[in-house]
């Protein structure tokens, strides 16, 4: 059974790669995402794109109101995804996949420099992409960075992994009356106040009409439903 999108982008948190404590590298909570990605790639054949995040290492809001520049916080992150990136590389290649990482924050001499071309060409190739470095400049978000590169990528849909089942009416962890929606339109996240994604990015999608689905992360065969078309999680178009 093949899936039901051509080309998806996966936005994933960093925190998944951290294991229990959700800080630092754990090889062992990578690998099981890594088979996750692999065997839903391989199962669907459809073309995967990875946006890394790096909240298990570092996150610029961890030093609002220090004396720590923000750009410098901001670079710092960034230089996070690239690790993530690359551990997330060695795993999927060592079930087999072929994979490039294409980061916008150049560093030639561990991956490539993302070029909008040259990661299409990959695709066409049938490689697994994994975006590093955010933008490539500070005062952005891997919100905004992911919601850009499914633009220029083709990507039919947006997926954003979270730790919860998807976009509720309030915080589960503090609301036990909260509601879980299955389908939102952007004006009406908007209008009900829903954090859904930064104020940038949720512009760009709404703007150039991509559509995201919010999801549990933590469930393994979430992403696969979701690309063969199984309402998983929150649909916002």
């Amino acid at each position: 059974m093949s899936g039901k999108y051509k080309r998806v982008l996966l936005k994933i948190t960093g925190e998944l790669f951290g294991g229990e404590d959700k800080k630092g590298l754990d090889f062992e909570a990578i690998g099981k995402f890594a088979k996750v990605a692999y065997q839903a790639k391989q199962n669907t054949g459809t073309q995967l794109v990875i946006l890394m995040g790096a909240g298990n290492l570092f996150r610029g809001r961890e030093v609002a109101g220090t004396n720590i520049d923000r750009a410098t916080a901001d670079y710092i992150g960034m230089l996070g995804t690239i690790m993530n990136a690359l551990a997330l590389q060695e795993e999927l290649e060592r079930l087999g996949d072929e994979t490039r990482v294409l980061s916008s924050l150049p560093i030639p001499s561990v991956c490539e420099t993302y070029i909008r071309r040259r990661a299409l060409r990959h695709l066409e190739k049938n490689r697994t992409i994994i975006l590093a470095g955010g933008m490539g400049n500070p005062f952005f978000t891997t919100d905004t960075a992911s919601a850009l590169k499914a633009l220029e990528l083709d990507c039919e849909i947006l997926l954003k992994g979270s730790n919860v089942e998807g976009i509720y009416s309030a915080d589960p962890s503090k609301d036990k009356n909260a509601t879980l929606y299955k389908k939102l339109t952007f004006q009406e996240a908007i209008e009900k106040g829903l954090t859904v994604m930064d104020n940038t990015a949720f512009a760009l999608c709404q703007r150039e009409h991509i559509s995201v689905v919010v999801f549990n992360i933590h469930q393994p065969d979430n992403i696969e439903k979701i690309i063969r078309g199984e309402e998983i999680g929150t649909l916002v178009v």
